[in-house]
């Protein structure tokens, strides 16, 4: 699986880097929510992904297996790594919004939310 290019610089209020995205105080709030609310779409579409990955043959014959082999399981898994990647992105992006809203780096942003899941 290819890697998944990291965030555009972000920057709120006056803190982080320049050149990429720049938001207010006020907003970033609700850039986060509308991110997470597309990661909870991703994540329904990630589990119709693995479905349709792990499609099973009706029945062991030339007909089922070439629709399986040289189809349904190829796209399936094609299917399943771009979700992966683009929930990968969109979790990237999350921790980036966050530190950069905190005024903290991606790796304490990181640190941060490692700890909040485990607690």
């Amino acid at each position: 699986m290819a890697e998944v290019p990291p965030p555009a610089p972000i920057q709120v209020g006056g803190y982080g880097p320049a050149g990429g995205y720049k938001f207010s105080a006020d907003e970033v709030d609700s850039v986060i929510t509308k991110w997470q609310d597309l990661l909870d779409n991703l994540n329904d579409d990630l589990a119709n992904a693995r479905v349709i990955a792990t499609v099973k043959r009706p029945a062991d014959e030339p007909a089922s297996n070439d629709f399986i082999d040289k189809g349904a399981n190829p796209s399936g898994q094609t299917l399943l790594d771009q979700h992966h990647k683009m929930v990968q992105y969109v979790n990237n992006y999350i921790t980036a919004l966050k530190a950069a809203k905190n005024k903290i780096t991606v790796t304490e942003q990181e640190n941060r939310d490692s700890l909040g899941k485990k607690g």
